[in-house]
C-alpha cells in the first residue's frame, strides 16, 4: 500500500474513476489559455467516450495491446486521450513534437505504433513517413475547420473517436499491463523507449506526493510538454493521486509564465535548469512575488537558488532521478538549510548505492556511479522496449546503473557530480564537467556552456568549453579563464575555449556533448588554447 492505494488496483483509468466518484464536481483541469475548467467527473466521462472510440477503430485481436502515438501540443484533448488510451487497454507513446522525417519514423517503428493522433499542422510529416512504418494503420487528425474529406482510408477525423457512450469501458486493464512508452532524449546515441506499466507510472507519482506532501488543494502548473515524463508522472499524475488540480499551459513562455501562474492560482510547478536560468535573467518586476506558489521543484539546483527564492518569494525543492527508472531522492521543505544544494535523502521504498567501475561500494564522501533499486512490486520502469541487451546492461548485478556520478555525505544526503561520460581525467585528477559548468555560468556574460573532454598530447584528457554569450554580452577567452582561475582548482580551468551561437541539441534541448567531442577531435583549430597563449595558472 502507498498512501492508501492497493498496488494491484493502480491503473490510470481506475484511479480517475475513483476520484470522479469521490469528488465529481471538483476541478481537475484548468486551462491557462482561456480559463476553461473540467471537473473530475467531466474528465472521466469525456475520456470514456474517447476510449470507446479508440476501441472501435483499433479492434484489437486476441487481447493485443496496441500502441497509440501522440504528436500534439499540450491541450485538454491530449490529457483526455492519455486516459482514454489507458482505459482501452492500449499503450500511449507520446512523441516529441519536433520529430520529423527519419526520426519520426524511428519513434513510430520502435514503439510499434498502430495509430497516431496528430494535428493539421503536423499531418504532412506523418504522411511523409507512413510508408516507412509497416505497423501504422490509422492516422487520426485534429482539425480546426472542416472534417476530413477524401479517399484516403487511413485518415480519420478526431470527431470519429468522440462517441456517445460515457460508461467506463469493460476492457480488463491490470496494474501490470504496459501503459506508456517514454522515449529517452538520446544524448549518447539512438533514443530508447522506456516501458512503464500502469502501476509504475502511478507509483512514481505517489512517491513524489509522499516526499513533498502534495495536497488536495494544490494546483499544479504544467507548461512542460506531455511528451516529457516530468509533465506527466512528475506533475499531472501527482495532482491526480492526491485529488488536486492541473493548470495546463500550451508551452513554456518566459514572458507569459508568471501571468499564467497568477491567473490559474497555481500553488506549485516544476522547472528544468534552463527554464530557471531564463526566468532568472528576465528584468526584475514588481510582479515577481505576486502569486500563490508555495514551492517549485527544480533539478539540478542552480548556483543562484537562494537569490531566486528571495526575488520570487518562493521555496525551491529538488530531487534526483532518471526517467529510465525512477526518482529515489528528494530534498524537501523540511530538510536542514545547511544541506541546501544537495539532491536530498533516499525516499521510502528505494535503495541507492555509490559504486566504482566494478560495482563495489566507495567510501562516504567519495564520488562514484549512482545505482538504484526499488523495493515496491511494479514500482519502477520495466526496461527498454524491444531492447533486451540494453535492459540487461543497465540492470547489471541487480541494480539499475544510472550513468550519473554522485556522492553521499555522512548524513545520507546525495550530491550530484555529473554524468559518468562527462567525467574528465586530466593528469591524474578527476574533474566533473558539471561542476566546471556551474562556475562558468556565474560569469555575467555566459548564457550557456558545455564542458567536455578532448584528447591531450600528454595522454588522458584536456578540458574544453563551448560558450554561448547572453544577448548583448561578450568577454574574451582570457577574461573567462581569469574568472575561472580564482573560483576553481587550477586543474579544472578549461584549456580550450570556443564561442558559438548555438550548440548541438536533442529534440528535448539537451546538449549533445558527444557531437562536440567528436567535432573537436577532428578540428581543434577553432579553439583558443590557454597554453599556446602562454597563460600560467597559480597552483
Amino acid at each position: 500500500m502507498r498512501m492508501g492505494y492497493d498496488i494491484r488496483k493502480l491503473t490510470l483509468g481506475q484511479v480517475l474513476a475513483d476520484k470522479a466518484a469521490a469528488h465529481p464536481d471538483k476541478t481537475f483541469i484548468k486551462l491557462a489559455a482561456d480559463g476553461r475548467t473540467f471537473s473530475y467527473e467531466q474528465t472521466h466521462r469525456l475520456s470514456n467516450r474517447l476510449a470507446h472510440g479508440l476501441e472501435a477503430v483499433l479492434r484489437p485481436v486476441d487481447g493485443r495491446r496496441e500502441t497509440v502515438a501522440l504528436l500534439l501540443d499540450n491541450c485538454v484533448e491530449y490529457l483526455l486521450l492519455l486516459f482514454a488510451i489507458a482505459k482501452s487497454g492500449s499503450v500511449a507513446a507520446p512523441v516529441n513534437t519536433a520529430a520529423r522525417a527519419d526520426l519520426l519514423a524511428y519513434y513510430l517503428n520502435l514503439s510499434d505504433a498502430v495509430l497516431i493522433i496528430t494535428d493539421e499542422a503536423r499531418l504532412e510529416r506523418v504522411l511523409a513517413v507512413r510508408e516507412q512504418v509497416p505497423t501504422l494503420r490509422h492516422i487520426v487528425v485534429m482539425r480546426k475547420g472542416q472534417a476530413i474529406a477524401g479517399d484516403d482510408a487511413d485518415l480519420i477525423d478526431y470527431s470519429v473517436l468522440d462517441v456517445a457512450n460515457e460508461s467506463m469501458p469493460d476492457t480488463v486493464v491490470r496494474y501490470s499491463d504496459l501503459a506508456m512508452l517514454a522515449f529517452t532524449s538520446g544524448t549518447t546515441g539512438p533514443s530508447k523507449a522506456t516501458a512503464y506499466t500502469h502501476a509504475a507510472v502511478l507509483q512514481g507519482s505517489l512517491a513524489y506526493a509522499e516526499a513533498w506532501a502534495y495536497r488536495p488543494d494544490d494546483i499544479y502548473f504544467v507548461c512542460l510538454p506531455f511528451f516529457h515524463m516530468n509533465a506527466l508522472r512528475s506533475s499531472t499524475y501527482i495532482a491526480l493521486v492526491v485529488g488536486g488540480a492541473v493548470a495546463l499551459s500550451t508551452r513554456f513562455s518566459a514572458s507569459a509564465f508568471w501571468r499564467e501562474v497568477r491567473d490559474t492560482k497555481a500553488t506549485t510547478f516544476n522547472l528544468l535548469g534552463s527554464m530557471l536560468n531564463i526566468l532568472w535573467t528576465q528584468p526584475p518586476s514588481a510582479e515577481d512575488g505576486k502569486h500563490s506558489v508555495r514551492m517549485c521543484r527544480s533539478a539540478p539546483m542552480p548556483i543562484f537558488a537562494r537569490e531566486f527564492e528571495k526575488r520570487f518569494g518562493i521555496r525551491l525543492i529538488t530531487t534526483y532521478g532518471v526517467s529510465d527508472f525512477g526518482t529515489p531522492v528528494a530534498f524537501t521543505l523540511d530538510d536542514p538549510a545547511e544541506k541546501f544544494g544537495s539532491a536530498g535523502k533516499l525516499q521510502n521504498g528505494w535503495n541507492l548505492r555509490i559504486v566504482d567501475d566494478d560495482d563495489f561500494d566507495v567510501p562516504v564522501g567519495e564520488a562514484g556511479e549512482i545505482v538504484l533499486r526499488n523495493n515496491f512490486m511494479w514500482g519502477e520502469a520495466s526496461g527498454y522496449y524491444k531492447m533486451p541487451e540494453a535492459t540487461v546492461a543497465a540492470m547489471r548485478n541487480g541494480w539499475f546503473h544510472t550513468g550519473d556520478l554522485g556522492y553521499l555525505d555522512a548524513d545520507g544526503y546525495l550530491y550530484f557530480v555529473g554524468r559518468k561520460k562527462d567525467a574528465i581525467r586530466r593528469r591524474g585528477e578527476n574533474i566533473s564537467a558539471w561542476e566546471v559548468e556551474q562556475v562558468m555560468l556565474q560569469h555575467p556574460a555566459v548564457g550557456e556552456v558545455a564542458v567536455y573532454a578532448v584528447p591531450s598530447e600528454m595522454s588522458e584528457d584536456e578540458v574544453a568549453a563551448s560558450v554561448i554569450f547572453k544577448s548583448g554580452q561578450s568577454a574574451t577567452a582570457l577574461e573567462i579563464v581569469e574568472f575561472c582561475a580564482v573560483r576553481m582548482a587550477y586543474f579544472m580551468v578549461p584549456r580550450y575555449l570556443e564561442f558559438c551561437a548555438d550548440l548541438p541539441r536533442t529534440l528535448s534541448q539537451k546538449i549533445e556533448k558527444f557531437k562536440l567531442r567528436e567535432s573537436a577531435r577532428h578540428d581543434m583549430s577553432r579553439f583558443w588554447d590557454r597554453e599556446a597563449a602562454g597563460v600560467k595558472l597559480a597552483r
